[in-house]
């Protein structure tokens, strides 16, 4: 989510994302930072929305609603975000050793009054008589003027060593990385934490404000000897006056540091263009990636000027051109 001064209007546009019913089987479904797993032959799309939004598809073209991951809201949520209204943010999804980690955001709109939870389930498919999300609680937590970072936008990966990480962050100081335990659950001791990508925050800002360092939704995703980090710039969540565009830098350590193209380091406000929006799409962002059948997929939303200027899935293929992430252009 982002951060404006024109707060009545971005919760006004947020309010109107996910009032849109959205029931039969479309190809760009209403969606803001999806994350997608596979399962059988079908795909599960997670995102932002009510107790967690989810779609399914069999070809990663047309999708079907399904029911929210969470029926309740969890029971810490408004112990973190008292006004929280039910809307989860930013999901993650990751099989590991048979188990799902799905984790999310809860938040106040504008403030690092944040916490980032993980829920598990054995299954992915609502028909199995396994099915069922349970919650794990909190794993990080930002307070404001505690912390000059929010705990918002998750992202799991898993060093060489295998070795889990937790990728996160939205506006303040930047992005972060901590290390987590074995459980995934819990921030392993002694604590490691790191930068991995900022912009310039302008002087003398309260470290309540979130700022202007416009930046959010790290993905980190291994390929070859690299490790490569995908984040959204600038302003999500305006309808047409949204300017999210994706970047990327690369390092062959998972904590860092990563470079773009030019060897400026995430961490100094570099990151290399992988796609923006245009006349059709105000803007682009909030990503995901993952390989499906020996194919790299990336998963973001944009804002379609046909239609309201409302938030819809865009899945692209990545071609890696030099050791770079390629995608085709808005069209």
């Amino acid at each position: 989510m982002k951060y404006n001064s024109n707060l009545l209007k971005s919760i006004n546009f947020l309010m109107l994302i996910f009032v849109v019913s959205v029931s039969c089987a479309q190809e760009k479904p209403i969606t803001h930072d999806p994350v997608v797993a596979k399962q059988g032959d079908t795909y599960y799309l997670f995102c932002t929305g009510p107790g967690i939004t989810s779609f399914t598809s069999k070809d990663l073209k047309t999708w079907t609603k399904a029911a929210p991951v969470f029926a309740e809201q969890p029971n810490w949520a408004k112990d973190v975000a008292p006004g929280f209204n039910g809307h989860i943010w930013a999901p993650d999804i990751t099989l590991y050793n048979g188990t799902y980690y799905l984790y999310y955001s809860i938040s106040a709109f504008g403030k690092n009054t944040s916490a980032i939870g993980v829920t598990t389930n054995k299954t992915l498919n609502p028909t199995d008589k396994n099915y069922k999300w349970e919650d794990q609680g909190i794993v990080i937590q930002s307070a404001p003027n505690r912390d000059l970072w929010n705990a918002i936008d998750p992202n799991l990966i898993f060093d060489e060593n295998e070795t889990p990480w937790l990728a996160f962050g939205s506006f303040w100081s930047g992005l972060k990385m901590v290390k987590l335990n074995d459980d995934l659950k819990t921030v392993a001791q002694p604590q490691e934490w790191y930068p991995i990508a900022r912009r310039d925050r302008s002087p003398g800002l309260l470290d309540a404000d979130a700022g202007d360092a416009a930046i959010e939704g790290p993905f980190i995703f291994k390929k070859g000897d690299y490790y490569y980090q995908f984040l959204s710039w600038d302003y999500c969540c305006r309808g047409e006056e949204s300017t999210y565009k994706l970047v990327v830098g690369r390092s062959k350590s998972v904590t860092g540091p990563y470079v773009d193209k030019e060897g400026k380091k995430l961490n100094k406000g570099g990151g290399s263009l992988v796609i923006e929006g245009n006349k059709n799409w105000y803007g682009v962002g909030h990503n995901s990636v993952f390989t499906f059948d020996g194919i790299d997929y990336t998963f973001m939303h944009g804002y379609d000027a046909s239609d309201k200027a409302l938030p819809k899935l865009i899945v692209k293929e990545i071609t890696w051109v030099n050791g770079w992430p390629t995608v085709e252009p808005m069209e």
